[in-house]
């Protein structure tokens, strides 16, 4: 660990002047971004909220589980993932380095999970780790302010050219209505937003040293390793299976050393367990006296000697393992999260103001799946017969009621679903240090047979709510 932060680097003979990032200085800001993001994420207040809210959540107990160990196994293993992403970042950088200590940080990532490097000494959140965070948030907000300067650089530069064709190819006349362009104004604005540009470069990452940059980053992924294995150890290892006779396991933070292990072997999502049958109802599809029944999962023992690591694969492994991990059986498996999370987010509005063609639009949302199990609830229900008109407004109300209080715990893991893919998979504001949404929030682990029973009654719902306001 000394050979990775040493502040007195070992220079190669070949190399007189240290190499800066330049235009590599925005992919590493993202990079960096991210890896903040993930650091702040571990903090007491986040682990408190992870495990006194999230886990606890209406949406998230009913949907995935309501036991909160597995569910800090998903974090976990979601956590790890993306540390495993900002290290081959780290490992990639390093070979541009002039310290030969910083250029194999990929054998220095895979001593730290094979337990050679002692993870007490990774203190979280000491002064020397805030002060590190600090100078990587300013260097990712200055970096960010690089790329809106320079975008409005080009803006202003073809504006110029734009000018310039007009004045070279037409004779204008300018009259008092059509008064000449101010040319000596833009210009100004031009030089002034290329001094903008050239401080911004001096003072991000496009100015810093692939050393100084490597240095900074590896310390932090060792930090947030050491901070996920304390943090989350315990909890991985305990998780196991009551219907089976496990090995005593072991409670060192090695159970973490390879999340995809620790998936395939403790986190296996199937039907492995009896599940009793499903059948939903009109109405909300549960009272405050029924109790929300997880998801049942399978768990097996975790040993370290069954994980095995190669340091070249850190370089050329992809990320996104968590994302497939996920079984036909649940929202994500059948690649339907992100749908289904605009089609509860609309239906919000259909319930609080519909816009014009609601319903079609909403009827066009829907998979086919969706659709044959939404007409076949609404011929259920006109073959039992309509109650006498005198009795509408009382029908509205409890449908109403019903499906205000389903859309209360539907509505917030359909908004964290749109995020998530909003900020992991769209990468907008890339350069902004913000609260993460975890993948356990979101429906991509969501029971399937859950979700859908769930938005068919919001969509039954919403059609006798149309009905008897007389609104069709």
């Amino acid at each position: 660990m000394v050979m990775v932060l040493s502040r007195r680097p070992k220079i190669l003979p070949a190399e007189s002047k240290a190499r800066t990032l330049e235009i590599r200085a925005f992919d590493v800001g993202k990079s960096m971004c991210r890896l903040v993001c993930l650091y702040h994420s571990l903090s007491d207040g986040e682990i408190t909220r992870l495990r006194g809210q999230t886990t606890k959540s209406k949406g998230v107990a009913y949907l995935t589980s309501h036991q909160e160990c597995f569910l800090l196994n998903l974090a976990a293993a979601e956590l790890l993932e993306d540390l495993d992403a900002a290290a081959i970042t780290v490992s990639q950088l390093g070979r541009k380095c002039s310290d030969v200590s910083l250029s194999r940080f990929d054998l220095v990532y895979n001593d730290l999970k094979l337990g050679v490097i002692d993870l007490r000494k990774l203190g979280y959140a000491t002064r020397s780790a805030n002060k590190v965070i600090g100078k990587m948030e300013k260097l990712v907000a200055t970096t960010g302010n690089l790329h809106t300067a320079l975008e409005t650089m080009a803006e202003l530069e073809a504006s110029e050219k734009k000018m310039q064709r007009c004045n070279n190819n037409y004779n204008y006349n300018y009259s008092n209505n059509f008064p000449k362009p101010n040319v000596d104004y833009l210009k100004e604005k031009i030089e002034f937003q290329r001094k903008q540009v050239q401080h911004y470069k001096e003072v991000s990452l496009w100015n810093q040293t692939f050393d100084k940059t490597v240095g900074i980053m590896a310390k932090v992924v060792c930090i947030v390793y050491a901070r996920i294995c304390s943090v989350f150890g315990g909890c991985v290892s305990l998780f196991s299976d009551k219907n089976n006779d496990n090995d005593n396991l072991d409670n060192s933070v090695y159970c973490l050393l390879e999340h995809r292990v620790l998936y395939q072997n403790n986190l296996c999502l199937s039907d492995h367990h009896q599940r009793g049958s499903y059948k939903t109802k009109s109405g909300p599809l549960f009272s405050k006296t029924n109790k929300l029944y997880p998801v049942n999962f399978y768990s097996g023992a975790l040993k370290p000697d069954r994980i095995q690591f190669d340091a070249k694969s850190i370089s050329n492994e992809k990320c996104g393992d968590v994302l497939k991990l996920a079984p036909s059986n649940t929202v994500g498996g059948a690649r339907l999260a992100f749908k289904y999370a605009n089609v509860i987010l609309f239906a919000e509005r259909c319930f609080n103001a519909p816009p014009k063609g609601a319903r079609e639009t909403l009827y066009e949302m829907l998979p086919e799946r969706l659709r044959v199990k939404v007409r076949a609830k609404l011929k259920a229900r006109w073959r039992k017969g309509e109650n006498g008109m005198e009795e509408c407004d009382a029908l509205a109300d409890g449908w109403r009621e019903a499906v205000g209080e389903l859309l209360d715990w539907l509505l917030p893991v359909a908004h964290d679903t749109v995020r998530w893919h909003s900020e992991r998979l769209l990468e907008k504001k890339p350069f902004e240090v913000r609260e993460r949404v975890l993948l356990l929030q979101t429906l991509h682990y969501s029971d399937l047979e859950k979700v859908e029973a769930a938005i068919v009654e919001v969509l039954v719902g919403l059609s006798y709510i149309y009905l008897y306001e007389k609104r069709l």
